[in-house]
């Protein structure tokens, strides 16, 4: 896109410091080089097993996601400052959704819309009341984040439920390692190999009350044919527990035990991966087949915590995103660090007519959207497609928002005719118990087909590996 920021060569085409080590290493080597290495990194994705199934394209829908591997690289300094943002953020997130159900203060005061909430598909009645270990809702969350300048950055939205793609940012450094040792001996990369150490730790320190001595922590997963098996087995294996099914598990006197093959086994924490209408059938949909018959009145009696918590998908949708400086300024009293990208909401009638007359100019997304699904993007939109999703908007306004179409920052990316800018966005994974906790960096995405805004690696999107150099005495 004209006019995108180049995160490596700035807004004057100078080289930025932290891309010098970058840009020595590409001058230094071929481009046959190169290609061979991306040969090598296939075949070691291939091997270890890292797949993403997409099952709305016929064929296999085990797909490798593609890897680029020249690196996306931030600065101590960059760091710093979104980390401090990021923080702040996924405060007032979990104070935003504990207060929605328990006292409803913001609702009352008027800083969210009602409707909003008590509405939304995603607002669980049956968490009303309840507070989990720690006040605790949401332990991991992915936040999405653009670039647009040197140091502009906004939050594009916020995962609060089961974010996912921290595998895919541990192996990607695993296999940049493996297949430059020399480049990370002259660069001074952050670690973040430690990730499933914090997670463990996270989870470990909101166990519920009364439990006594070590807590015991199993990861539910739906199972083989979810999109992201692998990053659930993968994460069960770094932190030393156990990768359970519904099957495993079972509820009796309100207490949540596992099968084992010496009986049944008491668990104290457990990491699901599994949405909430298919986490227990006696509360949520009754037809699920994934899910612990009892695991909410496990969970409401005190004697397991869920992480994430039912409900926090509240915070997810694309709506109360709108809210979320307010969100800030209401529960800490402090101005947001980070900043959303302007938002317009469908449901308000100002909003609506703005945004079917500037269709054109605009990304169009459904709230309770995600995965890239259900989106317009005007400025590459046929005449005829933003007929059709303007009757859509205008049958439904509540379920669209609207954004400009911001011009995402670009890193270089090897493709077939060498290397060229790719427009790329950034998840940083924030865990958040006792206290918060973040690896350098993040899952960054990359849009590989040129000009392609769209990440997403279920719409051809591939990954990089996230460098934050560190601060050197």
């Amino acid at each position: 896109m004209a006019g995108a920021y180049d995160e490596m060569g700035g807004t004057d085409g100078q080289l930025r410091s932290q891309y010098e080590v970058v840009q020595a290493w590409l001058d230094d080597t071929p481009p046959d080089l190169l290609e061979l290495k991306r040969r090598e990194a296939d075949a070691l994705f291939r091997r270890i097993g890292i797949t993403f199934a997409v099952y709305t394209e016929g064929g296999d829908p085990e797909r490798l996601i593609p890897f680029d591997m020249i690196p996306r690289v931030l600065d101590a300094t960059e760091w710093a400052s979104l980390r401090r943002g990021l923080e702040q953020r996924v405060k007032a997130l979990n104070a935003f959704i504990g207060d929605i159900y328990n006292g409803q203060e913001i609702l009352r005061a008027g800083r969210v819309p009602e409707r909003l909430i008590l509405t939304n598909p995603q607002f669980r009645p049956e968490m009303m009341g309840f507070q989990p270990p720690q006040g605790v809702y949401t332990h991991v969350a992915g936040i999405d984040m653009v670039r647009t300048g040197p140091n502009d950055f906004y939050v594009l939205e916020d995962n609060c439920r089961t974010p996912s793609g921290v595998s895919y940012m541990l192996e990607n450094r695993e296999v940049m390692m493996r297949l430059f040792p020399d480049l990370f001996r002259r660069a001074h990369v952050a670690p973040v190999a430690h990730y499933p150490e914090e997670l463990f730790e996270t989870l470990r320190s909101v166990a519920p009350p009364r439990c006594r001595g070590e807590p015991r922590i199993a990861l539910l997963t739906p199972g083989i044919y979810n999109s992201a098996y692998y990053e659930h087995s993968f994460l069960a294996d770094e932190m030393g527990i156990e990768l359970v099914e519904a099957a495993d598990l079972v509820v009796e006197d309100n207490v949540c035990y596992m099968r084992t093959t010496r009986g049944l086994t008491r668990l104290d924490v457990l990491y699901r991966r599994i949405d909430d209408d298919y986490l227990d059938p006696l509360v949520f949909r009754p037809d699920s087949m994934l899910g612990v018959p009892g695991l909410m009145h496990a969970y409401r009696a005190g004697n397991l915590t869920l992480a994430n918590a039912p409900g926090a998908g509240i915070a997810d949708d694309k709506a109360v995103y709108c809210h979320v400086p307010e969100m800030i300024r209401f529960y800490l009293g402090e101005e947001p660090i980070l900043r959303n990208v302007p938002t317009w909401e469908c449901a308000k009638p100002d909003d609506l007519k703005y945004v079917i007359e500037h269709l054109a100019e605009l990304v169009v997304k459904v709230v309770h959207g995600s995965g890239g699904y259900g989106m317009l993007v005007g400025p590459h939109a046929s005449t005829a497609e933003r007929e059709a999703f303007a009757a859509r908007i205008k049958a439904r306004p509540a379920d669209y928002i609207a954004q400009p179409t911001l011009a995402l920052s670009t890193v270089p990316t090897f493709v077939d005719a060498g290397v060229a800018p790719r427009h790329v966005d950034l998840r940083p994974f924030v865990l958040v118990g006792q206290e918060v906790r973040l690896v350098p960096g993040g899952l960054t995405r990359v849009a590989l087909k040129e000009g392609s805004l769209v990440v997403n690696s279920s719409q051809g999107g591939g990954t990089k590996d996230t460098w934050v150099l560190e601060e050197m005495d």
